[in-house]
């Protein structure tokens, strides 16, 4: 009793579905590329009941669909999808800018400002992934302010649906749209604002989805 393998089992499936995940979310994995479950188990040294696991919860996801004849495939993008996701991602990051503001500090506001600047620097060197790093960065400080876990669990799947599309696209849209976005959410934090920084964030996020899926 002292080893009990399906904890094992079960820990090894979450292992290879985030690693699954962030190779599709970063496009390492390709929208429409097939994916055999045989050939993945070899990859990762283990047998392919984790990995079939792992794929299961992808396709719950979203990310990952079955084809006719047992294959599996990484999910296509899809606008649709996508300008769905933008709208729920972009009411609940409003909330939480909403719950946030009155709990902000000055420690908070530093932070905003200089995750925008990474964002500046990112846009100008044309660095995709550390855009977007910086992006979420700047909205993380709302979230951890608010300090809703629910709020957290619901972005994670909505946001895993619109990842793609930033990683594929962000680097052709005008970021300097989002960094003066930011400003002026960051002036209405300092006001102790809260409707207008929500409405401002929820705007951020509408039209980041919009440039996004035009592209």
């Amino acid at each position: 009793m002292k080893n009990i393998q399906p904890i094992r089992r079960l820990s090894l499936r979450e292992e290879v579905y985030h690693h699954l995940k962030n190779a599709i979310l970063l496009l390492e994995l390709e929208p429409e590329e097939r994916l055999h479950d045989k050939d993945l188990a070899e990859q990762f040294g283990i047998s392919r009941t984790p990995v079939r696991e792992a794929l299961k919860k992808l396709e719950d996801e979203g990310l990952v669909e079955a084809m006719p004849g047992s294959a599996t495939r990484v999910a296509p993008l899809n606008n649709d999808e996508a300008n769905h996701a933008f709208t729920v991602v972009a009411a609940l990051h409003a909330l939480a800018a909403r719950l946030a503001v009155p709990l902000l500090e000055e420690k908070d506001i530093k932070e905003l400002k200089i995750q925008n600047q990474k964002l500046r620097c990112a846009m100008e060197e044309r660095n995709v992934i550390a855009a977007i790093q910086a992006d979420e960065d700047f909205h993380q400080v709302f979230l951890t302010a608010a300090g809703n876990p629910e709020l957290v669990k619901a972005l994670e799947v909505s946001t895993a649906k619109i990842r793609r599309l930033e990683m594929a696209q962000f680097g052709s849209v005008k970021g300097v749209n989002s960094i003066q976005q930011h400003e002026q959410i960051m002036d209405a934090c300092i006001e102790k604002d809260s409707e207008k920084t929500a409405l401002l964030t929820e705007v951020n996020w509408l039209s980041l989805g919009e440039l996004l899926i035009q592209q």
